[in-house]
């Protein structure tokens, strides 16, 4: 998808850099309304209608199909060329610092790789600081933004239920799609939940249980993760980008790795330079607007590095907020054999690959009451049910032969593991900049990173523990002692949703964007990816990704159309 040269000096109303959920929602909104946009993409092509191996099984892959140092999540994974490290691409930590970053070098960017959860932020989670006084708040209110989560939902495609529990907003009339039934496990976990005031609800997902537009629905038969050739399970390279390349105002290169905004004698952005990979020639683009949104610490990365006598500390950087506050959710997990479970009837349990059901945050009114020791919120995702079997297999295995065989089948599908996923407050231990003394292969100045937990974390995450081991023995089974926080939380960075980098705000003070996503320093240079989060609630945060992208991005569409009508009639009378 190499643009010709000559195409390269056009000059765009806007250049988009990235191709995952914010990049591609925003090339979308934008080549709909009619305005020409180049995408520049770091990574290769990607085709999941004939690159996807939906049906191997694992008995066909090395391991039987389990992770590797080139495969982090499994040998099917749809990532291609990435990983938490990617060749040619170092990043460097702070000596006390353990942080991970993931990033897909592909057209899609993370979205052939996500989980596809889809949970609305709630009016909780917008204002987090006006209830506890720490963070930052959002610079404007659920309601704000409620119609363009249905527009978004819509759109992709999302499956679940309202449920009315206040950590999880109702979508509009008809807008989700239906929920799969729940599992056995699932239903058992419920059971076990309501004994303690505690509610399950379907997990809301990004994946059709009815047809959309060319895609079609689940089947329910391969994993997720590997990309969906069928379009049911959503990636932009299923949806967004091949719906943006049909209007024919789109224009993609690939294997285009974006280096620096440039700007011209008075600061103001003109385009992106960028080295052709394969080449390692720079190539300069032209266009009115600049979209960054190429995951929140590589656009941070981009704008650090560009540096001018106008941006000495980077571009859109006079808050020296570019880089700060970065934030990704806590992680922990806990996994045992019910006995309940054992010698079950077997059928197809496969469903849409994650939980069907899922324990959302219960505890805002206890927080509120001042009856836990720590702010903000976490969930639950269930892993559980009649897996293709993998390397590992649950359950004490004892001797050989027969009987080995027979303890296999009886502790198959007994597993249920709880994962948590909370809410970080940012810290200023939690920050990137720039390492001047590492480039990666094509002479650009790598990020690092900084990290710290911080004790708001530490007392989430131990409650998050002895709350799975509550539910766990209310089940019947058997929980050993519990390990301390400090061990159980994930890495920085591991569940990968790191945000905030280029947070928003309502001052050029203490942030870089303002609610349209636009910088303080330069009107017509945006970030539109996890960058401008305020906050990380507990959520998965490509639906929220998205939703701001269509919506900023709808703006500048209409800001666009406008100045071309009056620049149409001005000809007119000339």
């Amino acid at each position: 998808m190499n643009a010709p040269s000559s195409e390269q000096g056009m000059l765009y109303d806007a250049i988009v850099v990235g191709s995952g959920a914010g990049g591609a929602m925003a090339a979308y909104v934008l080549c709909k309304a009619g305005h020409k946009v180049l995408m520049l993409e770091a990574g290769r092509d990607y085709n999941p209608k004939t690159e996807t191996p939906m049906f191997n099984t694992n008995a066909q892959a090395p391991l039987m199909g389990s992770g590797n140092s080139d495969k982090d999540f499994g040998f099917y994974d749809a990532t291609v060329d990435g990983g938490w490290q990617v060749p040619d691409e170092p990043y460097t930590t702070a000596d006390d610092t353990e942080f991970l970053w993931w990033r897909a070098r592909m057209l899609g960017g993370r979205t052939n790789h996500w989980g596809r959860y889809s949970l609305r932020f709630s009016h909780h989670d917008f204002k987090g600081k006006s209830r506890d006084g720490l963070g930052a708040d959002w610079p404007f209110e659920y309601d704000d933004i409620a119609p363009w989560y249905d527009k978004t939902e819509a759109l992709i495609g999302v499956c679940g239920t309202n449920t009315g529990l206040d950590d999880m907003p109702d979508s509009g009339e008809g807008v989700l799609q239906p929920p799969p039934k729940p599992r056995i496990p699932e239903l058992l976990v419920a059971a076990a939940a309501k004994k303690h005031g505690i509610e399950l609800a379907p997990m809301h997902r990004a994946v059709l249980t009815r047809p959309l537009d060319n895609r079609l629905a689940c089947f329910y038969a391969t994993p997720c993760g590997r990309g969906c050739s069928i379009g049911a399970a959503f990636q932009t390279t299923t949806s967004l980008i091949p719906m943006a390349q049909a209007t024919g105002n789109l224009t993609i290169i690939t294997n285009a790795m974006a280096k620096t905004v440039n700007v011209d004698q008075n600061g103001r952005p003109t385009g992106i330079e960028y080295i052709q990979k394969p080449s390692g020639k720079a190539h300069h683009t032209h266009a009115k607007n600049v979209i960054l949104a190429a995951s929140a610490c590589e656009s941070a990365r981009i704008l650090l590095n560009s540096k001018s006598k106008h941006h000495p500390k980077g571009l859109a950087n006079s808050s020296t907020q570019v880089g700060k506050n970065i934030m990704d959710s806590t992680g922990a997990d806990m996994g045992v054999e019910v006995p309940l479970l054992k010698n079950r009837p077997r059928y197809n349990e496969d469903g849409h690959t994650a939980n069907h059901l899922f324990i959302p945050w219960w505890g805002h009114k206890a927080q509120e009451k001042g009856e836990l020791d720590f702010p903000r919120g976490y969930h639950f995702e269930i892993g559980s049910g009649f897996r293709m079997p993998g390397a590992g297999v649950a359950g004490d295995l004892q001797g050989y032969g027969l009987s080995l065989k027979q303890i296999a089948r009886e502790n198959y599908g007994t597993y249920v593991h709880l994962s948590l996923r909370g809410e970080m407050v940012p810290n200023e231990h939690c920050f990137m900049e720039i390492d001047d003394k590492v480039k990666d292969k094509w002479g650009i100045p790598v990020v690092k990173f900084h990290w710290r937990w911080s004790e708001h974390e530490l007392k989430q995450v131990d409650h998050g523990l002895k709350t799975a081991k509550l539910l766990f023995e209310t089940m019947g089974a058997r929980v050993g002692d519990l390990p301390p926080p400090e061990q159980a939380i994930k890495k920085g960075g591991e569940i990968i949703h790191e945000v905030g980098s280029t947070r928003m705000g309502t001052s050029p003070k203490d942030s870089v964007t303002n609610q349209w996503g636009q910088t303080w320093d330069c009107d017509n240079l945006y970030v539109m990816d996890g960058g401008v989060f305020a906050s990380n609630p507990h959520k998965n945060c490509t639906l929220t990704i998205m939703t701001l992208a269509m919506r900023n991005a709808s703006k500048l569409a209409e800001e666009l159309t406008a100045r071309k009508q009056i620049q149409i009639q001005g000809s007119a009378h000339a």
